[in-house]
């Protein structure tokens, strides 16, 4: 009887740890799947982040552009000034005559030496873009390239 009673105990404490094991098995894999879900919301968090990050930046080029048109479309190719300046006599350069320009054609450089409008701001027009002044031309204002004199603007009427 004392084999049996030991091999009864023996049965006892196997079951026992057999429920304990198990039973950490159990927790074991609950922390599993969890630490599995937890990854699944981070990696949909980071995909989440990503969008947001690729949505701002398509408005930022977005916007980007919106603003580059609108600045293009501040030195259209013909404006007529919509107030008019007093600015003393206009006298052509010597061999030329007051004519009206157009958008595409060269400014002659005798043009750029005395009749560059430097202050600009002071007649209501716009900075121009770097490469390119203001020059005098009769009443209008011509937007020229400052190295070939390529017309890329005219205000019309600026001056009386």
């Amino acid at each position: 009887m004392n084999k049996f009673a030991t091999a009864a105990l023996a049965a006892v404490i196997a079951t026992g740890s057999i429920g304990v094991a198990s039973a950490a098995e159990a927790q074991s894999r609950y922390e599993q799947r969890q630490d599995r879900r937890d990854d699944r919301n981070d990696r949909r968090e980071w995909r989440q982040d990503n969008r947001d990050d690729r949505r701002e930046w398509r408005q930022d080029n977005r916007d980007d552009r919106r603003e580059y048109r609108q600045q293009a479309r501040a030195y259209d190719r013909w404006q007529r000034a919509e107030r008019r300046y007093n600015a003393g006599r206009y006298t052509p350069p010597r061999g030329y005559q007051v004519r009206q320009w157009s958008y595409g054609q060269r400014l002659p450089s005798y043009y750029s030496r005395g009749y560059v409008v430097n202050n600009y701001s002071a007649y209501g027009l716009r900075a121009p873009p770097r490469g390119y002044h203001y020059v005098r031309s009769g009443n209008d204002v011509v937007l020229a390239a400052v190295a070939g004199g390529l017309i890329t603007a005219v205000i019309a009427g600026l001056f009386n």
